[in-house]
């Protein structure tokens, strides 16, 4: 596809989100509206998002009519590729699943299909800036649109719990499976010597260590799970690897090892044989193409600017199915986290980050200071 087309579709994209956040905004009441829309300047509100259940601003799909709700899908799909959309939808309905799994217990936010929120940010408009989040458990679509183009498809996040469940005694549904089984193939097709560079700790961080920051900074560790929680996971660790000692050295350790820098860590895409650099192109397009085909293909087109090369790769925990394990991808304008540690290592959260760029902060500060 020539560059000139890829660019005039990635327009009409950016046209068919316009007109389908303001066919869904139409159709909503003075109140709903006024949950809904939110100033575009008001960063605080922009950039808070999450990937776990809770209380959040914006309109839900539970306080919508059914046509409505229709309009707030249409314009979701207008950010994803079918592929994604299918992945997205699968992961909402998974919440009745989850529920089911844990007994239909009481929660104040209660595992439900309907707690997805939608929120626009100031007005569909071509030339002044807005934008729109799609948000609720395990999933965060975040636009921001500047002049008619997209500035930033991120932060995306997509998760999944159970990250696999059976279906029959021949299938399994795995929303994320590709995310998953991509990863581990990579650290398989490693050498010794490659492999040693990647694994940066037996041990496995209980969640994405970046978490749902604001902004990517240097030396970012977070740990969203209570205690309890993640001691439970560390143990099951500990107790496969069967470590003597005390494991707050080993988990103090792994924090050191994981722990985000700017400064990539593992090993570099140029370190690889060729296969194994078309295997870690595999794993990077698994999570863009969760975008419109042309906008996925700009965004490769970016990646290839910066130079693939420039990848990292690293890897922590066991390299085996069911063993608890996370991997990162980074470069200088590029970063994705990906974790199964929870629930027994049924329970996927992945991310797909700009560490310069999330929510436009670079090119907005940029249009900012020259068209104003």
């Amino acid at each position: 596809m020539s560059e000139s087309l890829v660019g005039h579709n990635a327009k009409r994209t950016v046209q068919r989100m316009g007109e389908a956040a303001a066919d869904f905004l139409s159709l909503l009441t003075a109140d709903q509206r006024r949950k809904c829309v939110l100033d575009f300047p008001s960063q605080e509100q922009r950039t808070d998002w999450h990937y776990t259940p809770q209380a959040r601003v914006g309109l839900s799909l539970a306080e919508m009519e059914r046509t409505q709700q229709q309009r707030a899908h249409r314009l979701v799909t207008t950010g994803l590729s079918r592929a994604g959309y299918a992945t997205a939808s699968t992961i909402i309905g998974i919440e009745n699943t989850l529920d089911a799994k844990e007994g239909w217990n009481f929660r104040p936010v209660p595992r439900d299909p309907l707690l997805y929120y939608i929120t626009i940010f100031g007005e569909p408009d071509a030339k002044k800036p807005w934008g729109w989040r799609f948000e609720g458990h395990h999933i965060s679509l975040n636009y921001t649109i500047v002049n008619g183009q997209i500035v930033s498809p991120t932060p995306t996040f997509f998760g999944s719990n159970p990250a696999e469940t059976p279906l029959s005694s021949v299938a399994t549904l795995r929303p994320l499976g590709s995310a998953e089984d991509l990863g581990r193939e990579l650290v398989h097709a490693l050498n010794q010597e490659q492999r040693q560079r990647a694994i940066l700790s037996a041990l496995a961080p209980t969640d994405i260590i970046t978490a749902n920051r604001a902004t990517v900074v240097d030396g970012a560790f977070e740990r969203l799970l209570v205690p309890a929680a993640e001691s439970a996971i560390i143990a099951q660790q500990l107790e496969r690897l069967q470590l003597d000692g005390d494991p707050h050295e080993y988990v103090h350790a792994m924090m050191d090892a994981v722990r985000y820098s700017t400064a990539p860590k593992g090993i570099s895409a140029s370190a690889m044989g060729n296969d194994q650099r078309e295997i870690l192109i595999s794993l990077v397009r698994d999570y863009i193409d969760r975008m419109p085909d042309e906008l996925a293909e700009i965004e490769m087109v970016k990646l290839h600017e910066q130079g693939i090369d420039k990848l990292h790769f690293v890897w922590a925990g066991g390299i085996e199915r069911h063993q608890h394990h996370y991997y990162r991808i980074q470069g200088s304008r590029f970063l994705v986290e990906y974790d199964n540690t929870q629930n027994d290592v049924n329970h996927i959260h992945s991310v797909w980050r700009d560490p310069e760029n999330d929510f436009g902060a670079d090119l907005l500060a940029h249009h900012y200071q020259h068209d104003h």
